[in-house]
């Protein structure tokens, strides 16, 4: 999706792909969906736990889609034993919320960001926002899309269904930080 944008993309896969001696390596983050205790679990193998909290802490623009939502938040209502998250979104996240693989769906959502197409697949749920946060989407009642500052963490998955609008906001907010 980034790539369909312009942007180059690079795989983080150490430490030093995010951070050099000069500073960040990268000018965004994506973290992606998948399964977030896994997510979890490589980050801190591969010791890129601690440099992506303090990157994206203090201000390296992130989106985390679905799992990444998990990971980006501050609170986890049901971790998986062992399950840490980068603490540097100020929500509360439950994981697989919208029902199990079988319940995925693609679905017409209405976001900040205007109409957009998406897929939730074991989608979580913001249960708590903090003060500072600003709720992007709902869907059935329930808080789907967040954003805080730099940060944005979605439930769903728009690359999916081919849907640019929070890969071109992430682009969006690189541009203006260069500025």
């Amino acid at each position: 999706m980034l790539e369909s944008l312009s942007a180059q993309v690079v795989p983080l896969r150490s430490a030093t792909d995010l951070v050099g001696p000069d500073g960040p390596r990268v000018d965004a983050v994506l973290l992606p969906g998948g399964e977030s205790s896994t997510i979890d679990k490589l980050l801190r193998m591969f010791d890129l736990f601690e440099p992506l909290r303090t990157s994206v802490a203090d201000g390296l623009p992130a989106l985390g889609t679905c799992a990444g939502l998990v990971l980006l938040a501050t609170e986890v209502d049901d971790r998986a034993p062992g399950q840490q998250s980068l603490g540097v979104l100020d929500v509360t996240v439950r994981r697989n919320s919208l029902g199990p693989q079988v319940d995925s769906a693609e679905v017409e959502l209405e976001s900040t960001l205007g109409a957009v197409r998406v897929a939730f697949i074991r989608a979580p749920v913001v249960t708590r926002v903090g003060p500072d946060v600003e709720v992007l989407a709902q869907h059935q009642g329930q808080v789907v899309g967040v954003r805080q500052g730099t940060v944005t963490g979605i439930a769903f998955h728009p690359e999916l269904t081919g849907e640019p609008v929070f890969h071109r906001q992430l682009l969006d907010t690189v541009r203006r930080r260069s500025a």
